[in-house]
């Protein structure tokens, strides 16, 4: 039974499904912080927008690749190209039918956002070392739009700590990734911040990042749920990094390191 739940939590995050669902459920966080209601329309749109970035960056890079992959995400994507091609397309086309229920501010944020996508689909192989700054910030950006195209708060009153910890720990993930990636990624010829700069650099801001996000706790407004939740986040990210060899096996770091995203939905909890 243990196997065979590994073996199917294993496809979902192949197919970056956990990712779309940590998305969802760090938006409902924002949400109640920034107190709004998302639409039901609104959460749809943002999951399949999430699905469909993720997916169609592994297939750029998974085709870019002319061997077989070193990581088994991008051969998951290799042997799959056309079917994952063409569920993109469908996807696709739903989302656009949905959007045209959101709200009329998230849409045309959600219109905005869609052109800087666009944009770094375009241009991410040149980003070098910045590829994971981007999509801290463009997967941040994403997870606020819903709340603050609507929301009533004055921006002042914006949980600021609490986003730049949120961005914080989104890139923190992402270069711990590249960091277990490193000689996968040389093999293939894909650029991070990690083979740029190195294993040590690397390590080094890992600790720096880690650093920052506790330091802000002292920023934020109170010490409470919220501080727990993004501190156990980044608890969890630590133990991953500390526990390198254990977590290397059989990808145990993407697996876990996805899935913490979902983290934030325990503050919807009563």
């Amino acid at each position: 039974m243990t196997q065979k739940l590994f073996a199917t939590y294993r496809i979902i995050n192949l197919l970056s499904i956990d990712v779309a669902l940590g998305a969802i459920c760090s938006a409902l966080f924002f949400a109640r912080l920034l107190e709004v209601n998302i639409l039901s329309y609104g959460i749809i749109s943002l999951g399949l927008s999430v699905w469909i970035i993720y997916t169609v960056d592994h297939l750029m890079d998974a085709r870019k690749i002319k061997t077989t992959a070193a990581t088994t995400r991008h051969q998951f994507h290799q042997q799959h190209f056309r079917m994952l091609s063409w569920i993109t397309i469908v996807a696709v086309a739903v989302n656009v039918v949905i959007i045209f229920f959101v709200r009329k501010p998230v849409l045309i944020g959600g219109l905005v956002m869609a052109v800087f996508v666009g944009l770094y689909l375009l241009i991410h192989r040149y980003l070098n070392f910045l590829k994971e700054f981007f999509i801290a910030f463009l997967y941040t950006i994403g997870i606020l739009l819903p709340s603050v195209s609507v929301t009533t708060l004055e921006w002042h009153a914006w949980p600021w700590a609490v986003i730049a910890q949120f961005f914080i720990t989104a890139l923190l993930n992402l270069i711990l990734f590249s960091w277990f990636d490193y000689e996968k990624d040389k093999r293939d010829g894909h650029q991070s911040f990690v083979t740029v700069l190195g294993l040590r650099t690397s390590k080094i801001f890992i600790g720096v990042l880690l650093l920052l996000v506790v330091g802000l706790t002292a920023d934020a407004a109170s010490f409470g749920r919220i501080q727990v939740i993004i501190l156990g986040m980044n608890l969890i990210l630590f133990l991953i990094c500390l526990f390198r060899h254990y977590f290397e096996a059989n990808d145990r770091f993407r697996l876990v390191g996805d899935i913490v995203f979902c983290i934030p939905l325990l503050y919807l909890l009563p």
